[in-house]
């Protein structure tokens, strides 16, 4: 390995890398410290309730103040738990209790690790914050960043950044994004770090496994209502539409010897329509809260409508997104990201 991997700024910088407790941000950690560069951990405190997952358990926590220790660089929590109920937790309620499906994950980025981490290292004179996403930037020629996805195509992250533009990306740094999930393990057994082999996390980290739907029925009052068909035909009953999302196929509650998808969740009068998969299919998708990474992208994009699905040619009129053959409906919520070969360009949230 070079003293400088692509990705790892030239010159000392002074960094804060936000460690999760996982082996991507320790890894991050420990290249920037390898290259020169004065580097603090933190760890961010996210959720006062319960929690067996992500970076809100007592347990990810102490893996990273342990690896921190095995590096030899400070360590430091920082709560923000205010922070993230109102920014994160509360709109994912609100948009559950409007029979949308949100991206909880893209709420934290958005808000709390690009938002308030960045505002709080510059306040303590930090030169740039760091994370363990799988995702690179590239300047360009005219003096700004393209944001790229990861090397590692099957990790790649860059999908829960669109709302990355040009003023967070001249401080953020992505030290693992030109190395595959494989190198990191490597190069973390190599420093005998406690979460070389460790295992991912891929829920909800203010979710404990399997506790969604109590989570939203503490906070989100059940009303009561209909499972119907494309032409009104009621299939069966359901307790509150919050447990329902668009395109899911399993848990319906319902026997009708076919195979049957949720087309469209009726917050107003608490219906649930189900159909088969063509039922589902759209052409379009029209986004809100659209942000580009550096400017407006080009008319011609492609479209990745989950983390890691397969980019879709489509169109982009500035709202619209037109699919070159039709998809599955989006669940209103949902993140569409948007990219120029592998140059994320921008994104939105579906209607």
């Amino acid at each position: 390995m070079s003293v400088r991997e692509p990705g790892i700024p030239a010159g000392r910088e002074r960094v804060l890398v936000a460690m999760s407790g996982g082996v991507d941000s320790s890894v991050a950690a420990a290249l920037l410290l390898e290259a020169g560069h004065d580097v603090t951990g933190v760890t961010l405190k996210l959720w006062g309730g319960d929690s067996d997952s992500g970076c809100c358990s007592v347990a990810d926590v102490e893996d990273a103040r342990r690896v921190a220790a095995q590096l030899g660089i400070p360590h430091y929590v920082f709560n923000f738990t205010e922070e993230f109920d109102g920014a994160v937790v509360a709109p994912y309620v609100d948009e559950h209790a409007a029979g949308r499906t949100p991206n909880p994950c893209v709420e934290c980025n958005r808000s709390i690790k690009f938002g308030r981490l960045l505002e709080r290292a510059a306040v303590l004179g930090f030169d740039a914050v760091a994370t363990g996403h799988h995702a690179r930037m590239v300047p360009t020629a005219a003096g700004s960043y393209s944001l790229r996805r990861g090397t590692d195509v099957a990790k790649d992250q860059s999908y829960v950044l669109y709302m990355l533009g040009q003023a967070e990306l001249a401080r953020i740094r992505f030290p693992v994004g030109e190395l595959t999930k494989a190198d990191v393990r490597a190069r973390a057994g190599q420093l005998g770090l406690r979460t070389a082999e460790k295992a991912e996390s891929m829920d909800v980290c203010f979710i404990t496994r399997g506790g969604r739907e109590a989570f939203l029925a503490a906070r989100v009052p059940a009303r009561a209502g209909s499972i119907v068909d494309t032409n009104g035909v009621t299939l069966g009953e359901h307790r509150g539409t919050t447990p329902f999302t668009v395109g899911q196929r399993r848990g319906l509650g319902i026997a009708t010897g076919a195979r049957r998808y949720v087309v469209d969740v009726d917050v107003r009068t608490a219906t649930v329509t189900v159909g088969d998969r063509d039922d589902l299919l759209r052409d379009t998708v029209v986004l809100r809260n659209t942000t580009f990474v550096d400017g407006p992208p080009p008319p011609l994009v492609e479209a990745q409508v989950r983390a890691h699905g397969t980019p879709i040619p489509s169109t982009f009129d500035g709202t619209t997104v037109r699919f070159s053959t039709p998809q599955p409906r989006v669940a209103p919520g949902q993140v569409v990201a948007l990219y120029d070969d592998d140059a994320l360009v921008g994104g939105g949230i579906a209607t």
